[in-house]
């Protein structure tokens, strides 16, 4: 049995880290090896570190930052941005990253999902879908390129597609929550937690502790992540990385041990 964990996700943009309200309203927040450095004191789980930048300029991935985050990074490290061949894949995890994240190409380039899962092993094959919900509508729109453009293909029709292709973990992030702190988008991981057994990570809105426990006891999902949450502190979000404590961890998902047989990880 997978046991859930508790993610902080940081965005890269210019080199710096930044945070981001619904996919726009950048703030700078600080240098993300500092970041990755007060994590690693804090015994994270895991890291999630995306590059806006690389695909929306059209640019491969930034070794020399990737670099310098894997040799900082004591804790398991997934890296999404501008992966666009299975040699960038492979240089990236050669560099100490474990798992790749791709985000555009799962629609644009599916061989190259495939050909990923293939040769460096589905574990290592991470799936991002910025979504959000359509205008008066309970259907959910796939964007790319930061939010900025919307795919031709429906939700409900392409997760079962992704599985086909081979990813090892699928990362559903909310554009519509992204930076509010005002909770997950329970009706979106509702309807993706039913469509799918590849291992799902949530993301977008965490406001609280309490966030992030609810959904790890409803929906079992293997991993709730967040960024502001764990970047801001107090209700003027001074600057201020953070994350729980070891008791807070296992209190939380111990929380969450009761569950039917009936939902997979």
């Amino acid at each position: 049995m997978l046991q859930s964990r508790i993610i902080p996700c940081l965005l890269i943009h210019n080199n710096g880290l930044v945070k981001t309200v619904k996919f726009s309203a950048r703030k700078y927040v600080g240098d993300p090896l500092n970041a990755v450095k007060i994590f690693n004191e804090k015994k994270v789980d895991e890291l999630i570190v995306l590059d806006i930048d690389a695909t929306v300029k059209g640019e491969g991935p930034n070794y020399k930052l990737i670099k310098n985050i894997a040799a900082e990074c004591r804790m398991p490290l997934c890296y999404g941005g501008g992966v666009r061949t299975v040699e960038d894949a492979k240089k990236i995890l050669q560099l100490g990253v474990e798992k790749i994240a791709i985000s555009a190409a799962l629609i644009a380039s599916p061989g190259l999902v495939t050909e990923l899962a293939n040769q460096l092993g589905s574990q290592s094959v991470v799936a991002v879908l910025d979504v959000k919900k359509r205008f008066l509508s309970n259907k959910y729109d796939i964007y790319t390129r930061n939010g900025t453009k919307k795919m031709d293909v429906e939700l409900e029709s392409l997760i079962p597609k992704l599985e086909d292709l081979g990813i090892g973990e699928l990362v559903l992030n909310s554009i519509d929550k992204d930076g509010t702190m005002l909770g997950y988008d329970r009706t979106l991981i509702s309807k993706v937690r039913k469509m799918t057994t590849v291992p799902l990570t949530v993301l977008g809105g965490a406001g609280t502790l309490g966030d992030i426990s609810s959904i790890i006891k409803e929906y079992r999902v293997i991993g709730v992540a967040a960024g502001s949450l764990f970047v801001f502190k107090g209700k003027f979000k001074a600057v201020l990385i953070n994350y729980p404590s070891d008791v807070q961890k296992i209190n939380m998902i111990n929380s969450s041990n009761e569950m039917s047989e009936d939902v997979h990880v």
